[in-house]
């Protein structure tokens, strides 16, 4: 059991910090609405992976090859991403929010609010799925398959996940004393920037020849180096 937990601590410092839309919008929150607020949408993202780990365990190569044949999962992904990045770029700051402090989370609904956002951020994107598809079919053999070996592997995989993800809020969060209205627009727009890059990123790959996006290959290729 030790073993496992060691192999996948070093699994979920990477994973947190695979560059993807959830990355910046985490951070984005923690610098501009705070800590709480940060934690809030970071447990909409851990509720969607552990939803994605369990469809990826009993699904597993089936899934894997029901991927590849539906493109269209990843250029309608990318469209919510992209439409998203634009919105969050052209949206102009309310006259009230000149005080960063007045972005901060005032209600209960705006943390679940918080929540649903980073669930949906996390869901729309058919790669995390791919991913933790991948680690299963990696991971899975070397475990024996024993589903309590598993389960170890993973907890330890988000848990780690988790906490590494509490220090970049922290960091993050350190940032708030040197905002202002006029860098809290900059920062938004930089985010709608990264997020309309990822949106077409992952459209283009809706697009690429069947060959090209042979998930199931690419994972064999991985699993014989």
């Amino acid at each position: 059991m030790l073993d496992d937990i060691q192999a996948a601590i070093p699994l979920g410092f990477f994973l947190s910090f695979m560059i993807g839309p959830v990355f910046f919008v985490l951070l984005e929150t923690s610098a501009i609405k705070g800590f709480r607020a940060a934690i809030a949408f970071n447990a909409g993202v851990i509720i969607a992976d552990i939803i994605f780990l369990f469809i990826a365990y009993f699904s597993s190569f089936q899934l894997l090859e029901n991927l590849s044949n539906q493109p269209g999962l990843y250029v309608f992904g990318g469209m919510i991403l992209l439409v998203y990045g634009v919105v969050t770029f052209l949206k102009k700051p309310k006259k009230d929010c000149d005080d960063p402090k007045d972005l901060k989370p005032k209600k209960q609904s705006d943390y679940i609010s918080l929540f649903v956002k980073g669930f949906l951020l996390n869901f729309i994107n058919i790669g995390v799925l791919v991913f933790w598809l991948g680690v299963i079919i990696i991971v899975g053999p070397s475990l024996n398959n024993d589903p309590d070996r598993i389960l170890i592997f993973f907890a330890t995989m988000l848990i780690v996940y988790f906490i590494t993800d509490m220090f970049k809020i922290l960091l993050a969060k350190q940032l708030r004393r040197k905002l202002t209205p006029e860098r809290i627009q900059l920062v938004k727009k930089g985010l709608g920037v990264v997020l309309v890059i990822c949106g077409l990123v992952m459209i283009t790959k809706g697009f690429l020849p069947k060959d090209k996006l042979n998930i199931q290959d690419g994972i064999e290729k991985i699993r014989e180096q």
